[in-house]
């Protein structure tokens, strides 16, 4: 890292989609001296909220994509008060660079950093640009991206694309990955991933395609992440047929499961994908319908065509999974050719990637 670095603002906020990566890069910057300072919204600082490493400030913003005139109105006004916030925070605090993580909460910060002449990236991690990144491009110095095939950005920013990998967790990229799964081990270990929104999804509908399992004497071990309030239901559910399973909610600590299991089902969240493609888990993919720009399901698409997981559509759950499981159950060897696939695959270089492509622009703005 450039040591004429002195400090870095990370913008960032929503989901654990946009949290989590921000949280690595800051950890990775502290790590090299570098001073820096987190900007979530409130929604983020749930996620941080046992991060005490790490200096958080709460700036929060709106979306301008509102269905009526008064909510448009009110939003628009929310988005100038957090750009007047963002613009006394940053000339008092004065960061040699601003990095913005998509959503909407990285846009007050860094239109502010624009107006400052403060210079700024974008991370997009998703196979799709988001609107906010969308709007940003014009004014960002350059645009990180986790994979090249990324859609959405016209042609005259295209000068602008970097490709660095997946921002995730170092503990992640050093994981020592099986090299291979018995394909005669008896029953599936299945993993069931997402956010609070899979979390409920998956607890309503998949327990009834996990007993026609069952019942087709299929050998199943379920380690299944849901809310708390269905951990009665569920925990009745597997009992009564005799599932083997544990029920977990919101942990950090996912690492512990992938070495218990040889199969995961999750949302399409880019975060969560990178993280399985690099620990060599197969997954099937289920894309979250309601997702912005259908990014979710371009995401799986890419990992499904690369033969790095399976994919099905929410839609086609009670049609398709089943079936799918029983497949897996039969011919186990199936895992092994998706982990060989994986292995063409990694996200090590991420942070070198950073560093390098960092001095570079600073390098550019002093001369």
């Amino acid at each position: 890292m450039n040591n004429r670095i002195k400090k870095i603002i990370i913008a960032t906020g929503g989901t654990g989609g946009h949290i989590f990566p921000a949280y690595s890069l800051a950890k990775h910057f502290v790590k090299k001296k570098t001073n820096v300072e987190i900007i979530s919204d409130k929604r983020g600082l749930k996620y941080l909220k046992d991060c005490h490493d790490l200096k958080i400030i709460e700036i929060n913003s709106s979306t301008i994509f509102k269905k009526n005139i008064f909510q448009l109105l009110f939003s628009s006004l929310i988005i100038i008060y957090s750009i007047f916030k963002s613009f006394i925070f940053l000339l008092t605090n004065r960061p040699n660079l601003v990095f913005g993580m998509g959503g909407y909460s990285s846009f007050p910060v860094c239109i502010a950093a624009t107006i400052l002449r403060i210079p700024f990236i974008i991370y997009e991690n998703n196979l799709y640009i988001g609107k906010t990144n969308r709007y940003l491009l014009p004014f960002a110095k350059k645009i990180f991206v986790s994979n090249k095939a990324l859609e959405g950005i016209s042609e005259k920013y295209k000068k602008k694309i970097i490709e660095i990998g997946n921002i995730i967790r170092k503990e992640i990229l050093n994981y020592q990955a099986k090299s291979n799964f018995n394909q005669y081990e008896k029953g599936l270990k299945i993993l069931i991933l997402g956010g609070s929104q899979a979390a409920k999804i998956f607890a309503e509908k998949l327990p009834e395609i996990f007993k026609e399992c069952h019942e087709a004497k299929i050998s199943l071990k379920i380690y299944q992440q849901c809310l708390p309030e269905q951990n009665e239901f569920l925990n009745s559910f597997y009992k009564n047929l005799n599932i083997d399973f544990e029920i977990f909610n919101f942990s950090n600590n996912i690492l512990d499961y992938f070495s218990k299991i040889n199969l995961a089902i999750t949302r399409s969240g880019s975060s969560m994908l990178a993280e399985l493609i690099n620990v060599r888990i197969p997954f099937i993919s289920i894309p979250l319908p309601s997702a912005a720009d259908n990014h979710q399901l371009k995401n799986a698409i890419y990992y499904q065509k690369n033969g790095y997981s399976y994919l099905i559509e929410e839609k086609d759950l009670s049609a398709k999974l089943f079936k799918l499981i029983k497949k897996i159950y039969e011919d186990r060897s199936l895992l092994n050719q998706m982990i060989m696939k994986q292995r063409q695959y990694s996200d090590k270089a991420v942070y070198e990637n950073i560093d390098k492509q960092i001095n570079k622009i600073i390098n550019h703005e002093e001369h």
